[in-house]
């Protein structure tokens, strides 16, 4: 059994500055999004809803893979990590959110913490430099700054945590959009 733990729930500043305010409200976005995924097994994340495809671990995994491409590759410049860099997005577009139902549970868990943790470092490191007005290229050659693509992550969270809200009404019954108490660990199968 892993624990997916946080300390706390991780609430945006009050008073802050744009960098704290916007990486504030990513976190809470992405504390809503995993504990919404917490705890279930291979079977509850092929879950979907009414005439929906959407299942959480499709969920977990497409997230995981935006996470890497907006910050891994667009902020760190790094080449993109496995599985991403062996799929050919040309022939196999949606493939993050297809095969999701032939991973573990735990390999789902895994891929998405590791892309949240390389995302978080390649932010720290522009943060701590140049901040929230640094330029990246994105792949058709638009430019976006830090602060654009931070944005577009926090809207991408708040989409799919609302698709999450509702699958895992039906897997479960869980409902609400924070976890109870001070502190929540994750307890997954």
């Amino acid at each position: 059994m892993t624990l997916f733990d946080t300390v706390g729930y991780p609430e945006p500043p009050a008073v802050a500055g744009e960098a704290e305010t916007l990486l504030g409200s990513l976190e809470r976005q992405r504390a809503t999004f995993a504990w919404k995924c917490a705890g279930l097994d291979e079977e509850d994340l092929r879950v979907s809803v009414g005439v929906s495809t959407v299942t959480l671990g499709g969920l977990l995994k497409h997230l995981a893979y935006l996470e890497d491409l907006n910050f891994t590759r667009g902020v760190a410049g790094a080449r993109l990590p496995s599985p991403w860099r062996e799929v050919d997005w040309a022939t196999e577009p949606g493939w993050d959110w297809r095969s999701a139902d032939d991973d573990r549970a735990a390999e789902l868990y895994l891929l998405w913490e590791q892309a949240v943790d390389r995302s978080r470092q390649a932010v720290a490191a522009v943060l701590m430099t140049v901040g929230v007005d640094s330029v990246y290229t994105a792949p058709d050659g638009t430019l976006l700054t830090l602060r654009r693509l931070i944005v577009d992550m926090i809207e991408e969270y708040a989409r799919h945590t609302g698709h999450a809200d509702l699958i895992r009404e039906a897997v479960d019954g869980r409902v609400g959009e924070d976890p109870p108490g001070p502190a929540y660990p994750f307890e997954i199968r």
